[in-house]
């Protein structure tokens, strides 16, 4: 009986140490790393229930297990409330990831070799959409389109012509560092027009769409992947959202077994609460929220003499060009963490091929607004931002953070993480 028994202290005392140190890591730094928010209790407390111990495969009513008949009312209830909404006639809650969504979809939709006309990295795509490094840059012959060298936003009427001049098999629209609306019905004409099917990533955007912040890919997009964290507020993991009817039955097969084996079922059941949680009005307010914080980060960033890439943003993400300062990336994002501010480095348009090069930095309000910070604590937050990067060009960041670190520990004080 022992090892039910035993706490983590006792069990494992690195990793209880490490968990008790990254506890305190959260309260004490203001997260803005664009990818991550705060779930809530009840998700944390599903997260870590007994659920995990089953293993199962298939879908609800024909599993490969016995002893599902409490995972499928669970999974039933997170399939219904992802097609509430985001007003859809399918939803496959199972991936375990964005990446593994997109996968799927390139599975239901591709054979190895067909092409794929995707944004470039550069301009704010992603990695799973057919990066040569990864395995949807391998198997499928991908090309990318760009942003305006001018103004740095999609430039429709370019894309429109790279895709008749291509004829992709599938368009997709989408990625990690993108911080302007997306035209879907503009995306879903290109598509129409050049014999593509329309797929959405909106990984970053998904508690946008939920809460009314952002428009939603439907009806324009043939089939829309997301991930339950980010700006919905969820456990980690993959959506895939259609209302094609005719794929409904193979996307259940392109995920398994296609390109997934068993479910996590503690994460299913999290996906379920979290998508309940983002049906009430009170995420409405909050996805609101998030993009006023953005706007306010990125207008008072950019009064401070920052370039602010595309000029501004109309999501939770801001791209801020630290080149402008003399900086790289990863410069910014060390100064930043030195004073309790996380954010990553990131590239902009045309930037440098290697990473260590890049001279973006990527910042995002999810995590913050859900801390509680408004528009003049974000406009507080943008000023110390500021202040850092200066000091960090100028060779006096010593002497600024620890006034920095304190000014943000007045804020992890105002505002807890949970």
């Amino acid at each position: 009986m022992t090892h039910f028994a035993a706490d983590l202290a006792t069990t494992d005392p690195l990793v209880a140490q490490a968990l008790t140190r990254e506890r305190a890591r959260q309260q004490e730094q203001i997260e803005l790393i664009a990818s991550e928010n705060i779930v809530s209790r009840a998700v944390r407390e599903v997260l870590g229930h007994e659920i995990t111990n089953k293993t199962l495969e298939g879908y609800p009513g024909a599993r490969f297990h016995g002893g599902g008949i409490n995972v499928d009312i669970v999974e039933t209830a997170a399939i219904d409330r992802a097609k509430a909404l985001f007003h859809c006639d399918y939803a496959n809650v199972q991936p375990h990831s964005g990446s593994q969504a997109n996968l799927a979809v390139f599975f239901l939709l591709l054979k190895p070799g067909d092409r794929v006309l995707s944004l470039d990295l550069a301009a704010g795509g992603h990695l799973s959409h057919g990066l040569g490094a990864n395995l949807s840059g391998r198997w499928f012959e991908a090309h990318h389109y760009g942003v305006d060298p001018r103004t740095e936003v999609i430039d429709y009427d370019a894309l429109e012509a790279q895709a008749l001049a291509l004829r992709p098999k599938l368009l997709i629209a989408g990625g990690s560092a993108y911080p302007r609306r997306l035209d879907f019905v503009r995306l879903g004409q290109i598509a129409r027009a050049a014999g593509a099917w329309l797929h959405v990533d909106m990984a970053h955007i998904a508690g946008l769409v939920a809460g009314g912040a952002h428009p939603s890919p439907f009806p324009h997009a043939d089939i829309v992947t997301a991930t339950t964290t980010k700006t919905l507020r969820g456990p980690r993991g993959g959506l895939i959202l259609t209302n094609n009817p005719d794929w409904m039955k193979r996307l259940q097969s392109a995920v398994f077994p296609g390109v997934q084996g068993s479910i996590h079922t503690q994460v299913i059941a999290a996906k379920a609460v979290c998508l309940a949680e983002a049906q009430r009005p009170a995420f409405r307010t909050y996805a609101a929220q998030v993009v006023a914080n953005a706007r306010v980060l990125a207008d008072t960033l950019a009064a401070r003499g920052l370039r602010i890439v595309t000029g501004g943003t109309d999501s939770h993400l801001v791209l801020v060009d630290v080149g402008s300062r003399g900086l790289l990336g990863r410069q910014a994002e060390a100064v930043l963490e030195a004073a309790n501010i996380t954010a990553n480095k990131n590239p902009i348009p045309r930037d440098r091929p290697r990473p260590p090069d890049w001279v973006g930095l990527r910042l995002g309000t999810g995590a913050a607004t859900t801390r509680g910070l408004r528009e003049a604590e974000t406009a507080q937050l943008a000023g110390l931002i500021a202040d850092l990067l200066d000091a960090e060009a100028q060779g006096r960041a010593e002497s600024t953070i620890p006034y920095a670190r304190d000014a943000v520990s007045a804020l992890c004080r105002a505002f807890s993480a949970g």
